[in-house]
């Protein structure tokens, strides 16, 4: 019997063929996923395997946080709201201001952009952070989800419009001037000399030295979240319960 001889053409076609396939391991130690996140595949994407694939208990971010941060912004792309898929931002205030609790995080690449200290308001809390509200000149924080908007020079510099999307917990926040800035009573200058970061009038606001990074990452469309583990924001909200 004559063996069949097959071009290596066809042999090297073939086999482009089958390492395209989805699923394909590769010796890449970060080929845990290979394509961009979208609604498509996110049955592939669990919150819970992503938060381990990241890495983002080593950075100090709650896995809850993380997981009622990504349910809310699938549901944002999904409607549409999202203009800049790409990156997602959270304020994890349930832990103490003297942690790193900003995540900017890539959800193209899957890695953190960075992680940094991010103030809350004033009446709030001290150390923590532990009320919340959407009223005028309350000087506190507002839970909920944002979307961040244009960029303008103010009192504090170069600063960061959010758009609350969340009626009753932050659809205020423009008309409160609620901002990403940058301050100097936000980063480890601060804690070297007082036992908790400064606090603002309600803004989220960040070491002045990455205020330049944080703005020019997420500015212009990106979901924003700030996170508390609040049980009349977390039953009620109609993003995370729609």
């Amino acid at each position: 019997m004559r063996k069949l001889k097959v071009p290596f053409a066809v042999l090297l076609l073939v086999f482009l063929f089958l390492i395209s396939l989805p699923g394909h391991a590769t010796n890449n130690s970060s080929s845990f996923i290979t394509r961009p996140f979208s609604i498509k595949n996110k049955a592939r994407f669990s919150a819970e395997k992503l938060y381990d694939s990241i890495g983002l208990a080593n950075y100090g971010l709650s896995k809850k946080a993380w997981q009622y941060a990504l349910k809310g912004y699938q549901k944002l792309v999904e409607k549409g709201r999202i203009e800049k898929s790409d990156v997602i931002t959270i304020c994890d205030f349930s832990l103490s201001s003297r942690q790193k609790r900003l995540f900017i995080i890539d959800l193209k690449n899957f890695g953190v952009v960075l992680s940094t200290y991010v103030a809350h308001g004033r009446k709030s809390g001290g150390e923590f952070a532990k009320k919340f509200s959407n009223r005028t000149n309350s000087h506190q924080s507002s839970l909920g989800f944002y979307i961040t908007k244009n960029t303008y020079y103010g009192e504090n510099g170069l600063s960061l419009r959010l758009a609350g999307i969340e009626k009753g917990f932050n659809d205020k926040a423009l008309r409160r001037n609620i901002v990403v800035h940058g301050s100097e009573y936000a980063g480890d200058n601060f804690l070297n000399t007082n036992k908790f970061l400064g606090r603002s009038h309600g803004c989220p606001a960040v070491p002045e030295e990455e205020i330049e990074t944080v703005v020019s990452t997420i500015k212009e469309g990106s979901c924003f979240f700030i996170y508390y583990p609040a049980k009349k924001y977390l039953t009620a909200s109609k993003i995370l319960n729609g």
